[in-house]
């Protein structure tokens, strides 16, 4: 699939944002698959930095297990809305604002690295989980940090909005951990933060921890620790109050899951080398996520 040009895009509001009481049972202002048909876009919300799930290449390319897994429901929405032609916008989400531009119809669908809690769910909906990371610390070799108690007296770097900045606050004072909590916008951001010394350990999902160390000037300098505080289940976002384009989404996720065709993108994201630098992540696939490929599952962990 050809991409455009990858530009931070301006969009105009496509529906209201209204919050409901019991937002499950509402319904949104246009339907999605009407304001895709209509406009002839949809409009997918990625992330920049984010390997192996949702970044761009050399090229300006968005690619990533995300995206893949995406590009199966853009052609399913093509199907679905007659429309072979239709144009994909691409815009780039945070951690801050990647809910209000799905509510706002800013985003039809967000491909990247967003957990399904359950206080979430009053904010939009999700799709089947997709995968499951759990959260550990990544540090220097020789920083002397081998689990969380190491982390005392220090100053830690997290992505700001993130279920790991919400756990670092919460360690200060419950285990009187007396460390620095710097909260990034983003992973180049906390990269380089702790790329420059000044923080000794970034905290956020293991697997994502990898795809950082990627991206840093020496791999070999870094490894991921740590005792897993949670497991975070990434799933694609979409407006509540819209059960047909759910359906949608979850119909082509539950054909890839249990007819095999993710186990294919798993192995060429987590198990062959990647982009940038053609380092392999070698991460198998856990038991955990092969269950819940036999058995899709939207439920949250928390």
């Amino acid at each position: 699939m050809t991409r455009p040009a990858l530009t931070t895009l301006v969009l105009a509001c496509a529906a209201a944002s209204v919050a409901y009481a019991r937002p499950a049972a509402a319904q949104v202002a246009q339907p999605t698959l009407d304001k895709i048909a209509a406009a002839n876009a949809i409009a997918i919300g990625y992330r920049e930095t984010s390997p192996p799930f949702s970044y761009v290449d050399g090229n300006g390319r968005v690619i990533g297990f995300s995206q893949d897994i995406c590009d199966k429901v853009i052609a399913a929405v093509k199907a679905r809305t007659n429309r072979p032609s239709l144009k994909v916008r691409f815009v780039p989400v945070t951690s801050q604002n990647r809910f209000p531009l799905v509510q706002n119809g800013a985003v039809d669908l967000e491909c990247g690295v967003t957990s399904n809690l359950k206080a979430r769910h009053r904010e939009v909906a999700f799709s089947y989980t997709f995968f499951v990371a759990a959260t550990r610390l990544l540090t220097r070799k020789d920083s002397g940090i081998h689990d969380f108690a190491d982390l005392a007296g220090k100053a830690v770097v997290t992505n700001r909005g993130t279920t790991s900045e919400r756990m670092l606050r919460a360690m200060n004072p419950g285990k009187r951990m007396r460390m620095r909590i710097i909260s990034a916008k983003d992973y180049a951001q906390g990269r380089a933060i702790l790329e420059s010394g000044r923080a000794a350990a970034y905290m956020m999902d293991d697997v994502l921890l990898y795809g950082t160390r990627l991206l840093t000037a020496h791999p070999d300098d870094w490894v991921v620790v740590g005792t897993p505080q949670s497991l975070e289940p990434y799933a694609l976002v979409m407006r509540n109050g819209d059960p047909q384009f759910r359906q949608l989404v979850d119909d082509t996720l539950r054909g890839l899951m249990q007819g095999g065709a993710i186990d294919a993108m798993y192995t060429k994201w987590f198990e062959r080398p990647v982009p940038p630098n053609g380092v392999n992540l070698h991460f198998p696939m856990t038991p955990r996520l092969r269950a819940l490929y036999a058995s899709p599952s939207d439920r949250p962990f928390d």
